[in-house]
């Protein structure tokens, strides 16, 4: 082989080397990973959606003056329904668990309501959805992390965006949830978080 050729050669077998010696194939795993650990987010935020309108009519037929929340609920279960980028959906998620809350909250008005056999039924079967939706969130964000930490390790961050491996985002809570909730006692309709 002459100089020239061994210096044509030598910057690909640099660069194969580096690549296959220093996590290419580990960050297609960590992103396989990430993929299939928000699938399982999304299989949950669909069992919450599909339980959403029963919960929403049995509550309609004792508070039907609530139809501002109603209406929250089901304009952030059609925005969740039509989100297309993984962003848009833990946004939507976020804002219908927000609707949700207050949703539930009319609950605490109406005595008769939480005694509800139906009520009671969907309300539980939404809250073991909402503790499946923080187990699948938490797998996700450890997915996130475990990426996240290989990808920004030396010496793959000095590849990894060249080779179009970004930075994954986590599914963080919501600014809202950092507020302290106002309860409020004495008077109707007052219960939930203030901005």
């Amino acid at each position: 082989m002459t100089t020239t050729a061994i210096r044509r050669t030598l910057p690909m077998l640099l660069f194969t080397t580096l690549l296959t010696s220093c996590g290419y194939n580990q960050l297609v795993a960590l992103q396989q990973n990430i993929q299939a650990s928000w699938a399982q987010v999304q299989n949950q935020l669909q069992r919450r959606n599909d339980l959403i309108p029963n919960l929403v009519e049995t509550v309609k037929g004792y508070a039907t003056h609530e139809s501002g929340v109603f209406e929250a609920v089901a304009n952030a279960r059609s925005r969740l329904i039509n989100a297309g980028t993984r962003d848009e959906q833990i946004d939507a998620a976020q804002n219908l668990s927000g609707a949700l809350g207050r949703l539930l909250a009319i609950a605490e008005q109406y005595p008769q309501l939480k005694a509800n056999e139906q009520f009671n039924r969907l309300s539980d079967e939404l809250a073991g959805t909402e503790n499946r939706i923080a187990v699948e969130r938490m797998r996700f964000n450890d997915a996130v992390r475990a990426y996240n930490t290989t990808r920004n390790s030396f010496p793959t961050v000095l590849y990894a965006n060249w080779i179009g491996f970004k930075e994954e985002k986590f599914f963080a809570a919501p600014a809202e949830a950092q507020q302290v909730p106002k309860v409020n006692f004495g008077t109707p309709g007052a219960t939930g978080p203030t901005k």
